[in-house]
């Protein structure tokens, strides 16, 4: 009896409390609802019109106010940039897709990126801010390097590192081939100093240099470090020229090699056994962390999903590595780094400028690596093709392609594939070592 007792007193006194919140809260929300209606002006349909229309995209592409904040709050944007700019940016938008469905170049990357641009470029959403999805991507995998390093895992658990095994001189080529990036670096100081309209600080050289590389990764890695305002630009002058190269290189490659040269046949590639392929990354990362301990996040990323490639020991890994994992993470890279191709920061006349460069930076890798395999060949025993030092820029496997392709037409029975995959893979590690020497002396 006393417990019923003591259950309904427990009942009465939930009942009272339970009434007493719910009538606060309704006087509140009367208070609130009182006060928003004192304060709320009537409209007539033309007033509700006319603020609809204000908060249209046309309104603001035909009204835009100087002095107005960007996306991310900081900086003023320009009345071009409001309106004009963002439709030409769009547009510039378009003309990427167009690249990339129909001629082909790079798809994988220039779809997201053209489309993130787009998403950027609309008025009052804000997408691409700190508070939008594709600011908070950007924050979330590019501005800390994330994402480029989870590329590179993918990258190593889809590369085959036998034939710079089986023939380690040909690394020689592919560290030539980097001469283009310290070579735009210079060019890029150069070009700061004897004009006015374009102002590169030394930063934002080295980010544009690492064009040269023809690694698109590596490209973002460092700008996001080094050069963040210059990103959408520097990203879509890597990928546009690693989708140029079969008509950047050839010519290139014809140019500085005779007919001769070309028809040159290596001999045949020495069959590389599994523990070799196990101890490589190992043995890579050990150096990378004594010597230059900046470049082990691409480095080490790379040597990671190589190792448990070759293991053989966790497929389910390393299938995931090559597909699902690098697949999304792209999606997620190219949207992010669209939102950096809003009218303020692309229409500036850097751009034309990172264009340029970046145009000579690969130029420049194709020609040192071609000249190298030219001295190589005079130096060595064994008869080396010049035409795979074209290959020591890190666009792989294209670049390898383009080289056979090239030998091919000189001579039909001259393969170059695996010969030109050496250099090839040796270049997506010079790049990376370039761009940890980079950062470790303008960070």
């Amino acid at each position: 009896m006393k417990l019923l007792k003591t259950l309904f007193f427990i009942f009465i006194c939930t009942t009272v409390l339970c009434a007493c919140i719910t009538y606060t809260s309704h006087a509140a929300s009367k208070s609130a609802t009182t006060s928003e209606s004192s304060s709320y002006q009537k409209k007539n349909v033309k007033e509700l019109f006319k603020s609809f229309y204000r908060s249209t995209g046309v309104y603001e592409f035909l009204n835009p106010v100087e002095g107005k904040l960007g996306p991310e709050k900081k900086t003023p944007m320009s009345k071009f940039s409001q309106s004009s700019g963002r439709i030409i940016m769009i547009f510039v938008c378009l003309l990427l897709f167009y690249l990339a469905i129909k001629k082909d170049f790079e798809p994988l990357l220039l779809l997201p990126i053209g489309f993130g641009g787009v998403l950027a470029n609309i008025p009052i959403a804000e997408i691409g801010g700190p508070n939008g999805f594709l600011g908070i991507l950007y924050d979330m995998g590019v501005k800390n390097g994330l994402f480029p390093i989870i590329i590179f895992m993918g990258v190593g658990a889809m590369t085959d590192f036998g034939p710079l095994i089986a023939n380690p001189k040909t690394a020689l080529l592919g560290a030539a081939a980097q001469f283009g990036i310290f070579g735009t670096l210079v060019g890029a100081v150069v070009l700061t100093q004897t004009t006015d309209i374009i102002n590169f600080s030394l930063q934002d050289s080295a980010a544009i240099s690492i064009i040269g590389g023809a690694d698109g990764p590596t490209a973002i890695f460092i700008a996001s470090r080094l050069a963040p305002d210059l990103l959408g630009a520097i990203a879509v002058a890597a990928y546009s020229y690693m989708a140029l190269v079969p008509i950047i290189q050839p010519p290139i490659m014809k140019l500085l090699t005779t007919s001769e040269e070309r028809k040159i046949k290596m001999v045949q590639l020495r069959k590389v056994h599994k523990l070799e392929k196990i101890l490589f990354p190992i043995t890579l990362l050990i150096l990378c962390i004594l010597v230059l301990p900046d470049a082990t996040p691409l480095v080490g990323a790379l040597c990671f999903g190589n190792f448990l490639k070759e293991s053989g020991a966790v497929d389910r890994l390393s299938d995931t590595m090559q597909n699902s994992l690098i697949n999304i993470v792209t999606i997620f890279l190219g949207l992010a780094v669209g939102s950096k191709l809003a009218a303020e920061k692309f229409l500036v006349p850097e751009t034309l400028g990172i264009i340029v460069l970046g145009l000579v930076a690969f130029s420049l890798g194709t020609i040192t690596g071609v000249l190298m395999g030219k001295l190589m060949n005079k130096l060595s025993k064994t008869p080396i093709n010049p035409l795979i030092g074209a290959a020591g820029v890190s666009a792989v496997p294209m670049a390898a392609r383009v080289v056979s392709k090239v030998g091919n037409d000189e001579d039909s029975s001259n393969v170059l594939l695996m010969h030109a995959m050496g250099p090839n893979v040796s270049g997506v590690i010079g790049s990376a070592v370039a761009a940890g020497v980079l950062i470790s002396i303008f960070a």
